[in-house]
């Protein structure tokens, strides 16, 4: 992020130690949660970061991140970040918006043309606006916006057109925003956590499930579902959060150090992702994958009418805003 917020001062409180009762020497450890795997991009990249950190930070902080939930599911952790058991996260634009609805906006489907478009909206005062917005509601501070990934969805049925998707079970992140997609084609959005989303395939507790290519891949979601609709239906992201106990304690030149660093971080994971992306469709058509390329059109078309309806929770002013963004 270009934009940098500055946000006031307070006490920080994790495990029951006050960060101001710590010798100015000693070193904190931070808790960096996310629900991805530890083979993925964010999780790498962001295991680098702690030596950046110390680095910039002269010793006095560094990272330890635990993935694939093992601190939590994703809501679990979004509610961490206040009462310090977790101190950094990567979440959904979508769970972030449960605290400030409109930083959800970069989330919902179709709403980007491109990835392009994405781009300069999270260099965009607009974004810059939204992310204060949010750290007022919640008391947590966003530093940057990772690259997710075009969704697509899995399924053991072939998908060409937004019909074949009617009263299909698909699985959903639980997050309110994720289901106008499956709502704009007639399907029938079921939230289950993402750790348990394989077995649901499994099992046929759902027909399918979406998420971005390289998440498919280390999700092995291919091994129980052997279509995969290129519907890029969201060009999706996450935002790196730190928890305000620990951005409140710091003083300036620490929160331009954190900012810095998990900047870069986002960075590194993001081109990671575009070439991840680059080779996988026809990596898994390698290994038997039918890997459908179909017109999104008709797809966008039925959900852009959904996007300032009831499940819209930004106001029309910020939508057109984004939309003229270039």
């Amino acid at each position: 992020m270009k934009k940098k917020l500055t946000y006031s001062l307070a006490a920080a409180v994790v495990g029951g130690v006050s960060f101001a009762a710590l010798p100015a020497s000693a070193q904190t450890v931070l808790k960096w949660a996310h629900v991805y795997e530890a083979g993925e991009p964010y999780h790498t990249c962001a295991v680098e970061a702690s030596d950046k950190l110390m680095e910039a930070t002269d010793g006095r902080y560094s990272i330890e991140v635990f993935p694939a939930s093992s601190l939590g599911k994703e809501v679990d952790i979004n509610e961490g970040l206040g009462l310090g058991t977790v101190d950094i996260i990567y979440t959904g634009q979508l769970f972030a918006g449960r605290a400030y609805g409109p930083i959800a906006i970069g989330g919902a489907p179709y709403m980007f043309r491109d990835y392009e478009h994405w781009d300069q909206f999270r260099n965009s005062e607009l974004f810059s606006e939204l992310a204060q917005g949010y750290e007022e509601a919640s008391g947590n501070h966003i530093t940057s916006l990772t690259y997710y990934g075009e969704r697509h969805v899995t399924s053991n049925k072939e998908i060409n057109t937004p019909e074949d998707m009617e009263g299909l079970k698909i699985r959903v992140p639980n997050a309110p925003l994720y289901m106008m997609f499956p709502k704009a084609v007639n399907a029938n959005p079921t939230p289950i956590a993402f750790a348990e989303v394989y077995l649901a395939l499994q099992q046929g507790t759902v027909d399918a499930q979406e998420n971005p290519l390289p998440t498919i891949e280390a999700k092995k979601f291919y091994e129980v579902q052997d279509q995969i609709t290129l519907t890029g239906h969201i060009t999706d992201a996450l935002l790196t959060i730190v928890g305000g106990p620990v951005w409140n304690s710091l003083d300036e030149a620490d929160r331009e150090a954190f900012d810095r660093v998990l900047d870069e971080t986002a960075e590194c994971a993001t081109q990671q992702v575009i070439q991840k992306e680059e080779e996988l469709v026809e990596g898994f058509r390698d290994q038997g994958v039918t890997v459908n390329e179909v017109d999104r059109t008709p797809f966008r078309e039925a959900t852009v009418k959904l996007h300032n309806g009831e499940d819209a929770t930004w106001d029309q002013d910020t939508y057109d805003r984004l939309q003229a963004i270039q």
